[in-house]
């Protein structure tokens, strides 16, 4: 879906306007799962000069094992993924860099998620949140596109990678795979934070030393974004 959605374009100019408030030339993504669109976006930005040191650390609370292997294994591409189990509302004061969350917001409750953010702005960290979802519409609308997604499922398959035979089987052969993904579709649009919802979470966390910035980028479909920055010190 999301290079469906050339989410990369957008989440490339974002980061980018985050990495110039961090301390260090890296991105450490939360709620990875098993990747995401991050690895395309890394290497739009290191096509950038000030940014050929730029590392990219994937992590996740149950990190996928699978795709940790076959990521850290290549080497040497800037890019790893952290075996073991983080926390997204309680990093390390060492993991230094632009925190980003991709479609991942939508399963945290607002206690969580508001954690997530303070956690961010109280260790002076950028952080930017992602979501291809909008649940601007009246919720019972989301129901209606599962058979839409159910379809979709069939048609993006070819554009998974890397690709297995379980998927090709549990695509074409036992429909498993487009069921979930329907299902999962639908139920992530209904939990998705508004922009309002957004604005609701930050409350508490304005200071003058640390800005808020959310909105919606892309073309005909609309991409919610939240941009947490510090901002530094006058001397």
């Amino acid at each position: 879906m999301h290079k469906l959605l050339g989410s990369q374009h957008e989440l490339a100019a974002l980061i980018s306007r985050a990495l110039v408030h961090s301390d260090k030339p890296a991105i450490i993504d939360l709620c990875s799962g098993s990747g995401g669109p991050m690895a395309e976006v890394y290497n739009r930005l290191k096509t950038q000069p000030h940014l050929q040191n730029l590392t990219l650390t994937l992590t996740d609370l149950y990190p996928h094992l699978e795709t940790a292997d076959r990521i850290n294994s290549e080497g040497g591409s800037g890019i790893n993924y952290l075996t073991k189990s983080v926390n997204a509302a309680d990093l390390a004061t060492e993991k230094v860099g632009v925190r980003t969350m991709i479609c991942s917001m939508h399963h945290m409750k607002p206690t969580v998620a508001h954690d997530i953010l303070s956690d961010a702005k109280a260790n002076r960290q950028p952080i930017c949140l992602f979501e291809i979802s909008d649940n601007s519409f009246p919720i019972w609308l989301w129901w209606m596109v599962i058979p839409m997604n159910l379809l979709m499922a069939f048609f993006i398959t070819p554009l998974v990678r890397p690709m297995t035979w379980q998927q090709l089987v549990f695509t074409y052969l036992v429909p498993i795979i487009p069921i979930c993904f329907a299902w999962d579709g639908a139920v992530s649009n209904a939990r998705t934070y508004t922009i309002a919802d957004m604005n609701e979470l930050l409350e508490g966390l304005h200071t003058g030393d640390y800005v808020w910035e959310t909105g919606k980028v892309g073309g005909l479909l609309k991409k919610l974004y939240l941009l947490g920055l510090p901002i530094a010190s006058p001397q």
